[in-house]
């Protein structure tokens, strides 16, 4: 029996879901039940009838799946897939920010710790974090954790001061400029595509800002042939599957290499995915409390979008 059958016979075993993230190596993507970004994962997660939940991607996501569903058993391929923007939020640190700006509400994105989720009033998404922002009363003062990025982006979207916590992703402030420029005068018909995550020098160039699954539904809507994609490269594994017959090119770093993978999205292999359905573990455990605090703002959350 070859590994793909093996990891299938375990999942129908434990009446699992595999459930990955965009930014997963191509042979998860192929073999995932769903696939999606973080706002269609958590309204998955949310819906499945599964016992159990193989969730490939980083250990939030995982925890977000346990507090949406926690009778159910929650397992990730490797328990070191951490985020480094969540991880930029300790939540002590976090809880000191929070109390010295009373009476505001907090936007927390949802790449962050169920800790820091339970603090936050509602969670946002790349996907919903504008009409997440627009639903909060002109009059309330705003504090945007943990992606000083996103938050940058969100206040010229929808025009509100926010007081944003200085976190960030490690692979999205790693695109270079210089590289982009170089791309564009060598392919001047591309269109440039860019996560919000991104620096503002970064997404000033971009042709077209959104969530994952706002460039991949990109690329499929207009008549362009040719893209640079400013994300995760995982992502552009779906791209070319809906559309093999276009390009698309990864935007290099600062060093001027293709390749800004995300080191703890590909932690997870095929053989910890069988090793974490053969002995249900690593598991995401989380305490009673923790997760009613933290279900609260991401069910405002899936409420809104």
């Amino acid at each position: 029996m070859n590994q793909i059958d093996q990891l299938l016979q375990l999942k129908k075993e434990r009446n699992a879901i595999i459930l990955a993230h965009y930014y997963q190596d191509p042979a998860i993507q192929d073999v995932a039940d769903f696939i999606g970004d973080s706002l269609a994962l958590a309204q998955h997660a949310q819906r499945t009838t599964a016992d159990v939940i193989l969730f490939c991607g980083v250990h939030f996501m995982g925890e977000t799946a346990k507090i949406l569903n926690p009778k159910k058993t929650v397992i990730i391929p490797d328990l070191d897939a951490g985020c480094s923007l969540a991880d930029s939020a300790s939540s002590n640190e976090f809880k000191t920010w929070v109390h010295r700006h009373p009476n505001h509400t907090l936007v927390s994105y949802i790449n962050c710790s169920a800790d820091v989720k339970a603090m936050s009033d509602v969670i946002c998404t790349s996907s919903n974090a504008e009409t997440i922002i627009n639903s909060v009363p002109s009059n309330k003062p705003i504090l945007f954790a943990p992606d000083q990025f996103l938050g940058k982006y969100l206040i010229k979207k929808t025009k509100r001061d926010l007081i944003l916590w200085k976190g960030f992703c490690q692979v999205h402030i790693m695109f270079s400029l210089k590289e982009l420029t170089k791309l564009q005068i060598r392919y001047p018909n591309a269109k440039v595509i860019a996560h919000p995550e991104c620096e503002e020098k970064i997404l000033d160039y971009a042709d077209f800002i959104g969530s994952t699954t706002a460039l991949i539904k990109y690329t499929q809507s207009i008549k362009f042939n040719t893209f640079i994609v400013v994300t995760e490269p995982g992502v552009i594994h779906q791209m070319q599957k809906l559309n093999p017959n276009k390009t698309y090119i990864p935007l290099p770093n600062n060093e001027g290499c293709a390749c800004n993978e995300c080191p703890y999205m590909r932690l997870n292999t095929i053989d910890k995915m069988i090793n974490a359905l053969d002995t249900l573990e690593p598991e995401i455990i989380l305490s009673k409390q923790l997760i009613n605090q933290a279900k609260k703002p991401l069910i405002r959350m899936l409420e809104l979008s």
